[in-house]
């Protein structure tokens, strides 16, 4: 008997993220183009969350595709240690003179919890190399997420996702998330903290916390706390997997900060353009001087199989082109811009409790007078209205956001605003009760 891939898939794949017996069979995808996810059936989907974040030019980007191509026919891949190559070299050149601050050392990995997990070690190897000692301590923000190895567990905020590892995980100081009502307390926290000198790092997403609910905080806020943390020498380390490749607006969401620059900088998702899997972790001269020692103890013992993996960096170095072109950033300004006009009007419906926009992001939360929570039941019910109306949104708990491909036409773009504004303006319940009635 014939086997739907489906079916194929429920006898043998495990899903990330997924309550194995509570979520629906997983859509059979056949191709995707553009904005549009297509299924076996042939319906049509806007990819309207760009694939967690990561598909900035369009799903089958046939530049895209062509470098891999040839690419693949002249180096798939070769091991890192004691060799080098043109596009690992090249990605490297191309993105520290975009960078602010010193920051001159690219290290390769492949996805953006081993970049944080890399960037960590870096820190704590850099002041053990240094032969401090005292340093040891890390300080985050209440509500991060950094990833979901250990390393990177142990910075995000202590919630349901760490709950069976919380005996494995190192202990880490938590700010409270900055607001207008707590702004100085958090600084006074920060203040104390980086008194004591213990601390070696403190790690943080730059202006928008992605998993936690698209949470938002001033620029400033984050330049002050930086600054003090300088003031006392502790390394600062910039999360910028989902907030790089002008998703606030900027390049990277740093650059909006006028008076400081982290020492590591870490970047995944869009690096690729969303095709191939690549991180990287950039430190600055400072960090890396610290290795440079005949002690071969003091080594960074670190690395990966695809280490520079040279079909990955030739994508990159294709996206990146293409990201900075005239066409591309018209394009982001266009959605800037759209987001901001839909704000406005969104902010008035029944049952949106608050709206807030950071550059191409745009997140909604919908009020169910229970508090905005990532376990809110309401988002199982969004989710598969927004299905239902061939647009792909998950939503945070009760948080619908936007955070999409640049490449999005305008008419495709105006389809997700109206699918959110009708459930924002007569509520699932009643939508629910509408679907019911015509069957």
């Amino acid at each position: 008997m014939h086997k739907s891939l489906v079916e194929r898939d429920q006898s043998c794949i495990w899903h990330p993220f997924t309550a194995q017996t509570l979520a629906p069979p997983p859509l059979p995808v056949k191709r995707a183009k553009g904005t549009k996810i297509i299924l076996e059936d042939g319906t049509e989907i806007i990819d309207a969350v760009s694939s967690w974040w990561v598909n900035i030019h369009g799903h089958g980007n046939e530049a895209l595709a062509e470098t891999l191509k040839q690419q693949a026919l002249d180096l798939d891949h070769i091991i890192f240690a004691g060799f080098t190559h043109e596009p690992a070299v090249k990605l490297a050149e191309q993105l520290i003179p975009q960078l602010r601050g010193d920051l001159s050392r690219v290290f390769f990995s492949d996805n953006g919890s081993t970049a944080n997990e890399i960037a960590i070690k870096m820190i704590i190897q850099y002041f053990y190399n240094k032969g401090i000692h005292t340093r040891k301590k890390v300080i985050a923000f209440e509500g991060a997420y950094h990833g979901d190895t250990f390393g990177a567990l142990s910075m995000a905020d202590r919630s349901p996702f760490s709950k069976p590892f919380e005996d494995y995980l190192f202990d880490v100081d938590f700010l409270p998330f900055p607001t207008e009502e707590n702004w100085e307390e958090v600084r006074t926290r920060m203040e104390t903290l980086c008194q004591t000198e213990e601390y070696c790092a403190f790690i943080f997403e730059p202006l928008v916390q992605g998993a936690s609910g698209m949470r938002m905080y001033k620029s400033e806020w984050l330049d002050e706390l930086m600054g003090i943390a300088h003031d006392h020498g502790t390394l600062c380390i910039a999360d910028e997997v989902m907030t790089g490749f002008y998703r606030t607006g900027e390049l990277f969401a740093t650059h909006h900060l006028k008076n400081n620059t982290p020492d590591i900088i870490t970047m995944s998702k869009a690096l690729t353009g969303g095709i191939m899997p690549l991180s990287l972790t950039i430190c600055t001269n400072e960090i890396y001087d610290a290795y440079l020692t005949d002690d071969v103890l003091k080594t960074f013992f670190h690395g990966h199989s695809f280490t520079g993996n040279p079909l990955a960096c030739a994508v990159a170095s294709k996206s990146l082109e293409m990201l900075l072109s005239e066409e591309r950033q018209a394009q982001i300004k266009n959605i800037v811009a759209s987001h901001k006009t839909f704000k406005s009007k969104i902010s008035s419906t029944p049952f949106c409790k608050s709206v807030r926009q950071t550059g191409t992001i745009l997140a909604i939360e919908y009020d169910t007078e229970k508090e905005t929570s990532y376990f809110n039941s309401i988002k199982d019910e969004l989710y598969k209205y927004f299905l239902s109306e061939n647009v792909l949104l998950r939503p945070l708990g009760n948080v619908v956001y936007i955070n999409t491909t640049y490449t999005i036409t305008q008419v495709e773009l105006e389809k997700v605003y109206n699918v959110i504004e009708n459930v924002f303006t007569n509520g699932i319940s009643k939508i629910q009760s509408n679907e019911m009635s015509l069957t």
